[in-house]
């Protein structure tokens, strides 16, 4: 299995941004798809972006579309958030995961793809 720690989360104002870095343990981190997922209190979990093996493909939820961007660099086995532009219903935990056992070119938007997840970081957007 696969350890992700996810940091960069905290508290900014509406309108600006954050980066958020998901680090993976092991040897195979180019082998995993890897996405990010939110959740707010009292809200489902909610696909945020999701990015394939290579980096060449992305997904993201219309929500964040045109605003956050998601990217990865296999040589330091960590993948990224950028979050721009931020909108108070942006706060949530934010979530990474890897898709261990993904195709070449999966990017998916389902969690239930994901096998391993992080704890979390918490994004507080502020109006």
């Amino acid at each position: 299995q696969v350890q992700l720690v996810e940091s960069g989360g905290g508290l900014v104002q509406a309108g600006g941004s954050l980066r958020l870095s998901c680090a993976a343990s092991g040897d195979t981190f180019s082998r995993y798809a890897m996405g990010w997922f939110r959740q707010a209190p009292g809200k489902e979990r909610e696909f945020v972006a999701a990015i394939n093996r290579s980096g060449r493909t992305v997904n993201y939820a219309a929500s964040v579309k045109g605003r956050f961007t998601i990217s990865r660099d296999n040589a330091k086995n960590t993948v990224y958030l950028q979050m721009n532009s931020l909108k108070p219903e942006d706060t949530a935990l934010y979530y990474c995961a890897a898709d261990t056992d993904a195709y070449i070119g999966t990017a998916s938007s389902f969690a239930n793809m994901y096998e391993n997840w992080g704890q979390g970081t918490q994004v507080t957007v502020s109006s």
